[in-house]
């Protein structure tokens, strides 16, 4: 996508929508944020995912779409109630939004969709890839139904990326900022035996990386947002540890996160995981400002 010009952004008050917006701004956007009340400035347009509403005379002219939204799926334990909440956020609102992009005349060139390395489902060491196929899992079925909500966008011509999101270092939000505490009381430890491989990317680079999506028009489909250097849960739990210099000597036995999470939360949060390659922005020459985890701990924290 050449040039600058408007990008409406869904989840745009959440913690990398805010930063992308921010960002956007400094880079000679136009971002346009959704929201789900009455808009207060000209920068916002009212959506109603639940309700199947969206404003869409305020999208007219944009140029492209980052699309965020969804239930936070480590809120609270998954009852069935908690995983249709899940799975309708980010399926009724990705057919929202691509179906009123795909009315729109002309449309805007590229949607960048959210979507996440729970995809895959937990592979052990198995290095995984935009090619890898889909696992198993409630996370895997529901990043499947994501993925194709967009369908009605690709169908208009719109190029539309599958932003495969892993999980995002902060300082402030996010899974670093649960963890901080207990480990500066010296209560961190692996998760179970710490086998398990964490895809990770920091707050700066999975922001540059989706700037990065809207704006090469050679890149379309799943795209993973990961730091190329993926570790074991041990191994972050270490180095964690390093950079806060605390001990890290008390392990969460599996159990235990069963009993407090819930047996398919756990296990696919927390015991599993996917040791996920950046393979489509490591081909497109994408720039890393923390491809390896000790410096990008020193950084954000």
């Amino acid at each position: 996508m050449e040039g600058r010009g408007k990008i409406a952004v869904t989840g745009a008050s959440g913690l990398v929508g805010s930063q992308l917006v921010e960002t956007l701004r400094e880079r000679g956007y136009e971002p346009l944020r959704m929201v789900r009340r009455q808009p207060s400035s000209p920068d916002e347009v009212l959506w109603d995912p639940e309700g199947g509403s969206i404003d869409e005379d305020a999208l007219a002219g944009i140029s492209g779409a980052v699309h965020l939204a969804g239930d936070n799926v480590a809120s609270g334990r998954w009852t069935e109630a908690k995983k249709a909440r899940i799975r309708d956020s980010r399926v009724h609102g990705t057919a929202l939004l691509a179906g009123a992009l795909a009315k729109l005349s002309p449309a805007p060139k590229v949607l960048v969709s959210a979507s996440a390395i729970g995809y895959y489902g937990s592979r052990g060491a198995e290095p995984v890839d935009e090619t890898s196929p889909l696992g198993d899992g409630f996370l895997a079925s529901v990043c499947a139904d994501w993925e194709a909500a967009t369908g009605a966008a690709s169908r208009a011509g719109i190029r539309v990326v599958n932003a495969r999101i892993g999980v995002v270092l902060a300082a402030d939000g996010g899974a670093l900022a649960k963890m901080k505490l207990p480990f500066l009381m010296g209560l961190g430890g692996r998760i179970g035996d710490g086998r398990q491989y964490m895809s990770w990317i920091t707050l700066a680079d999975v922001v540059s990386a989706l700037i990065f999506s809207l704006e090469r028009e050679d890149l379309e489909g799943p795209v993973n947002l990961v730091a190329p250097t993926p570790v074991t849960n041990a191994d972050f739990t270490e180095t964690l540890g390093r950079v806060l210099k605390r001990p890290t000597v008390l392990p969460v036995p599996k159990f235990a996160l069963r009993l407090l999470a819930g047996e398919e939360m756990a296990d696919e949060m927390l015991i599993g995981g996917s040791r996920v390659i950046p393979k489509v922005l490591d081909s497109h020459g994408f720039e890393w400002e923390h491809p390896t985890l000790e410096p990008a701990l020193r950084s954000v924290l």
